[in-house]
C-alpha cells in the first residue's frame, strides 16, 4: 500500500503564500471577486444596451465631468463600458493573484473609488465607507507580522 501525504484540499484554487494565515487574505479575495463580478455586469450592460450609461454623470461635481461624459464616453458607450469592465477585471485579477500583484490591485481599487466620487455626492455614500474598508483590508493583507498569527 502506498501512503499519501497530501492535504485537503489537494490543489487550492488560489494558493496562499507560505506563512500567510487564510484570514489575512479573505478580504483581498472578497474584494477581488467583487471586481470580477462587476466587470461581468458591465459586459452584460454593454451587451444589452450601452445607452444605460447615458445619465451616469448627470450629478457630476464639476462641469468637465458632466460634459466630458457626454462628449467622450457617450459618443462610444460600448467601447468605454468595455474599458471599464477591463479595468475592473485587471483590478480583480491582481487582487486574486495576491503577492506583489495584490498591492497594485489595492491601489487600483482605492483609486477607482476616489474617482467614482467626482460623479456626485450620492456616490460618496458608497465610496467613503468603501474606502475605509479598502484601506484597512489593504493594510491587513499579507503575511502576519513576525511573532503573531
Amino acid at each position: 500500500m502506498s501512503h499519501s501525504t497530501s492535504t485537503y484540499p489537494p490543489h487550492p484554487v488560489l494558493p496562499v503564500r507560505p506563512g500567510t494565515p487564510r484570514h489575512r487574505t479573505l478580504g483581498r479575495d472578497l474584494v477581488g471577486g467583487l471586481f470580477l463580478v462587476t466587470a461581468g455586469i458591465h459586459v452584460g450592460l454593454v451587451s444589452a444596451d450601452a445607452q444605460v450609461y447615458r445619465h451616469f454623470a448627470d450629478g457630476g461635481l464639476f462641469p468637465f465631468v458632466r460634459e466630458g461624459w457626454q462628449d467622450i464616453v457617450m459618443t462610444h458607450p460600448a467601447f468605454w463600458g468595455l474599458m471599464l469592465a477591463a479595468g475592473e477585471l485587471v483590478i480583480g485579477t491582481l487582487l486574486m493573484v495576491g503577492g506583489p500583484a495584490a498591492r497594485w490591485g489595492w491601489v487600483g481599487a482605492i483609486i477607482f473609488h476616489v474617482l467614482l466620487m467626482v460623479f456626485g455626492f450620492g456616490f460618496w455614500l458608497w465610496s467613503v465607507p468603501a474606502l475605509v474598508v479598502l484601506v484597512v483590508l489593504a493594510r491587513y493583507d499579507g503575511p502576519a507580522p513576525p511573532g503573531t498569527r
